[in-house]
């Protein structure tokens, strides 16, 4: 049983994955990987960079000069989500349904998703829901492709699909997603019910480090305040953040 929400346990292991000194970003909307890189500043890297667009943590006045940024090699690490991500590292933005003139279901797309999946040296796939529709064998739109032809310029690849179940790794030699390691409070056998293509592994996988107490509480105190301070998803800050701390498996 751990006292922290889903949402908690994401922007901390979102958090993880940002390095001291490097240049690290979020797009618009994104309330758990900002919470993520405020955390990470807060803790283990205090010298990133941080940019959250739409936010006061974005040195830019357009999204072109952001995408320049990455079009130089110069972002080193963004967090990216789809409605659907595929064991090839390919993620779907825009619409579902086998038939793509003729769609069940439309979305608005990534403004600029696709190119930046090229740039940023590293790109860090999160997903809310971890189900057999959202985790896929093959996504029905590529928005966001997770692997190129050798002579395609490429600064980096996705190298971790992150969510509140389970934690993949991109193996970029093979082009595929494999099950690195499990949330706590979860087994294998429902890793393996609830996501749509081969886990890539059958030995027995280890468990997640949990949230530490440490990480929880400057989440809950330095980055709610902060991000209350500063309008940064504030009310999502106020209802989520130190909020919803009841049980959960």
């Amino acid at each position: 049983m751990m006292n922290y929400s889903e949402a908690e346990l994401l922007a901390v292991l979102l958090s993880r994955e940002v390095r001291d000194g490097e240049v690290s970003a979020c797009g618009a909307l994104s309330h758990i990987p900002a919470a993520g890189l405020l955390l990470a500043q807060a803790t283990h890297a205090p010298n990133a960079e941080l940019i959250i667009l739409n936010s006061v943590f974005n040195p830019f006045r357009t999204s072109k000069q952001f995408h320049f940024l990455a079009q130089r090699g110069d972002l080193g690490l963004f967090f990216a989500s789809g409605v659907q991500i595929d064991r090839h590292g390919n993620y779907n933005l825009h619409q579902i349904g086998p038939d793509p003139d003729h769609p069940q279901v439309r979305f608005p797309g990534g403004y600029g998703g696709g190119m930046i999946y090229y740039g940023a040296r590293r790109t860090v796939v999160f997903r809310t829901e971890h189900t057999v529709r959202s985790l896929v064998e093959k996504v029905d739109y590529i928005s966001a492709c997770g692997s190129s032809p050798p002579d395609v310029l490429r600064y980096g690849n996705p190298t971790k699909v992150i969510t509140p179940k389970a934690i993949f790794r991109f193996e970029k030699d093979v082009g595929t997603l494999q099950l690195d390691t499990i949330q706590p409070g979860y087994t294998m056998d429902e890793i393996r019910d609830c996501t749509g293509f081969d886990l890539g592994v059958n030995d027995d996988i280890a468990e997640t480090p949990a949230p530490t107490e440490e990480e929880l509480r400057a989440l809950r105190v330095v980055v709610r305040t902060k991000m209350i301070d500063t309008g940064t998803y504030a009310d999502w800050a106020r209802k989520v953040l130190g909020a919803d701390t009841a049980q959960i498996a």
